[in-house]
């Protein structure tokens, strides 16, 4: 699975993924998944807001485990992000076959579309859009970089706009989603451990500076006189950093786009998104209302003009206690003899890791979090050992993988198969 999904949506010059929603490289990695589902004699369906689904058991019944995550990427991405939640996901069916597991309860794959909202700028709009934590106006407002509409871009793909909105029938019929992730940051490597379970996800969002100032001259307007929005955005951003190391947080300005983005012009127009989050609210209320007023002090002795906007925000998420206990108890206890003879050795050396299953939090966001405030949710993180993530070099090792499938299979077992 893994060879067979590595080439779509690869740039042959970053060696990174650009597999944006709705695009080309989308459709492919999309039709990989029915293509995957199909394959294991799955139910295949297609949801109203462009989420795939793959279902073993009756999609009706109620009370179905879920399991999943996506397969778009972030500009010049790695594989690692989204994949391998879906391809262990798969795999931990597979395993689960061999072991000649009973389901008791329907289980359902997931592929949630545009997770990382590299191409219409919001992140998980396919799940939101489910959760009802995006209207269908606001859906219909989103825009790409070259002004194409998110509705033009599903209609393009073969998708109806006209369906897409909350889809709260799905939502009851699920008892419990688990996402299996790689994790994006070193918390798993320094401890030693393959395989993690979710705490929280800090608060985070994304703002929108907007610095004008006035087009002119590069090599003909004096200094004095010049109204210059860039000088303000990179004051800006050293702010940022200095806000975040004061509060203990996170920020960064790691998209700008400039008008009329002329070498031999200075800008009339510097846009700048800001990327901040923090382990608690009152930390990245801090960091925010910092990076705004040094701005704000900025732009007034330069003459600029300032307009913060927020774009999205995702507050605290913890997810249920009770889940997360069970994954626990399950990954602590399930003997290792509930695998195959071919896994068992593996099996064996992650069950002894699994005896101090690590919980930790992360700031990266998820559909897993989004979902939260709509069923039970919980994520199983397999180690990075660089940390390294959204880029070509985030990396996780063949057998931390596998120890993330047998945790995943293992966990579906006790949930599914009882």
């Amino acid at each position: 699975m893994w060879r067979d999904l590595a080439a779509l949506g690869r740039d042959s010059g970053s060696g990174g993924y650009r597999r944006y929603a709705w695009t080309a490289a989308d459709a492919d990695c999309r039709a990989w998944f029915r293509s995957q589902a199909e394959t294991r004699g799955l139910t295949y369906e297609l949801d109203r807001n462009g989420n795939q689904w793959a279902w073993l058991g009756d999609p009706f019944a109620g009370d179905a485990v879920v399991t999943g995550s996506h397969l778009d990427s972030v500009p010049d991405g790695g594989a690692f992000d989204g994949p391998l939640g879906v391809v262990s996901s798969f795999a931990a069916l597979d395993e689960l076959r061999r072991r000649g597991a009973r389901f008791t309860r329907p289980l359902a794959i997931t592929n949630f579309g545009d997770e990382e909202g590299a191409r219409f700028g919001l992140a998980c709009v396919g799940s939101r859009l489910t959760a009802g934590q995006l209207t269908v106006e606001k859906a219909h407002e989103l825009r790409d970089g070259d002004g194409v509409p998110l509705p033009r871009a599903m209609e393009a793909a073969g998708h109806d706009p006209a369906t897409i909105g909350p889809d709260p029938e799905r939502l009851a019929r699920i008892g419990a989603f688990i996402e299996l992730h790689v994790e994006q940051g070193r918390s798993l490597d320094l401890s030693g451990d393959p395989v993690g379970i979710a705490s929280a996800i800090w608060p985070h969002g994304r703002w929108r500076f907007d610095f004008r100032g006035e087009a002119n001259h590069a090599g003909t307007t004096r200094l004095a006189d010049r109204r210059d929005p860039m000088l303000t955005y990179a004051e800006t951003v050293l702010a940022a950093r200095r806000e975040a190391e004061l509060a203990g947080a996170l920020a960064t300005f790691g998209k700008v786009s400039v008008e009329p983005n002329g070498v031999n012009a200075i800008p009339s127009l510097v846009r700048g998104w800001l990327d901040s989050r923090a382990a608690d609210q009152s930390a990245l209320d801090t960091v925010v209302a910092g990076v705004e007023a040094a701005a704000r002090a900025c732009a007034d002795r330069a003459g600029i003009e300032l307009r913060v906007v927020r774009e999205s925000f995702t507050p605290v998420v913890e997810f249920e206690h009770a889940l997360r206990d069970e994954l626990a108890k399950i990954l602590t206890n399930r003997p290792p003899s509930a695998a195959t003879a071919a896994t068992a050795a593996t099996a064996t050396a992650t069950a002894g890791a699994a005896a101090t299953v690590p919980v930790l939090g992360t700031g990266a966001g998820h559909d897993a979090g989004i979902l939260s405030g709509s069923i039970p949710t919980a994520m199983l993180f397999v180690r990075n050992p660089t940390g390294i993530s959204h880029s070509p070099a985030e990396f996780a090792a063949e057998d931390d993988c596998v120890a993330g499938i047998l945790a995943l299979a293992d966990v579906l077992e006790g949930l599914a198969c009882r």
